[in-house]
């Protein structure tokens, strides 16, 4: 069974850019379309990762093989952001991630409570600022996957992330990370033998996934943002007006991806120096809703092992 994890729609917003974030969105991908072409190209399951959002529920929820996901902006206990990967929620789950985001404590205590798989997205990128080295520690403690394969990022990004989860012990996963519909489904999860949701997580928890796929490179991403700036000028015909500055788009592209490729051996060379370990406290089983109290497998208590500081966030 296949699965693209990391996918995005219209529903994503507005682009993070200043400026631009006033008129072009993070994607102009259909929902459908995006499910159309993740079944042409062979997944088994379909979800959605818009950020903060499950706005694409409302065209996908009809078919029988899509699950809600989403992927949240999360501050750190550091004051960092990451993108955290969350799946197989339900809509109730939607208003306490959101309510939960800007406190990484809280939002973990609700997912394990939840027995919700998460993981850490693009985690050698820039894309969301700032890195400490601390927000390791938290990856390492109390999340159960980092994405090891994302069709964005580069080669080398790749390879250190999934060297990364290795070390730590984490769950490996992959999914294109798509903003444009020529890239939906090109890198994505499998776990052989599963035939549900529930089994595919379970099998990713039980160390049976596999990640497949393309990386990113400067030319598929600066293909990809022309993508975007053709569907702004579609959207926004007024924006023709200041249609030529689109010949920048391959010098910002460029100085995009310098940036990337410095902050992936940055941080690659820190966390060698560090020698950091493990110090994971649980084991992630599948959805709290399908499951009886005998399955859980915790070596330790959560509300205990996180001490009275964090075992006691709402």
């Amino acid at each position: 069974m296949r699965c693209d994890l990391h996918v995005h729609s219209v529903a994503s917003g507005m682009c993070s850019t200043p400026v631009l974030n006033r008129i072009c969105r993070e994607s102009y991908n259909d929902a459908t379309e995006v499910y159309n072409r993740l079944k042409k190209l062979g997944m088994a399951i379909v979800t959605v990762t818009d950020h903060d959002s499950i706005d694409a529920a409302e065209v996908l929820r009809k078919y029988p093989d899509f699950f809600l996901s989403e992927e949240v902006t999360v501050r750190m206990p550091t004051g960092t952001e990451v993108h955290i990967g969350v799946y197989d929620i339900r809509e109730r789950d939607h208003g306490e991630i959101q309510r939960r985001r800007n406190d990484f404590i809280s939002l973990v205590m609700y997912l394990s409570e939840r027995k919700l798989f998460f993981s850490v997205n693009h985690v050698f990128s820039g894309l969301t600022g700032r890195r400490d080295e601390h927000d390791f520690d938290w990856f390492a403690a109390y999340v159960p996957a980092l994405e090891a394969r994302n069709g964005q990022m580069c080669a080398k990004a790749n390879s250190d992330a999934a060297n990364l989860a290795a070390r730590f012990g984490k769950v490996a996963i992959a999914g294109s990370d798509s903003h444009a519909i020529a890239g939906v489904g090109l890198t994505h999860t499998e776990v052989p033998g599963a035939r549900t949701v529930d089994e595919f997580f379970a099998g990713l928890v039980q160390g049976r996934g596999r990640i497949h796929g393309a990386h990113g490179g400067y030319t598929k991403l600066t293909a990809d943002v022309f993508s975007i700036v053709n569907s702004l000028l579609h959207e926004k015909p007024w924006t023709l007006a200041i249609s030529p500055l689109a010949v920048l788009v391959p010098f910002f592209t460029a100085g995009h991806w310098l940036n990337e490729i410095r902050f992936c051996r940055k941080w690659s060379a820190i966390l060698d120096d560090s020698g950091k370990r493990t110090r994971q406290l649980w084991d992630v089983a599948p959805r709290a809703d399908n499951l009886i109290p005998k399955d859980f497998s915790f070596g330790i208590p959560l509300a205990s092992s996180l001490g009275p500081s964090l075992g006691s966030s709402a």
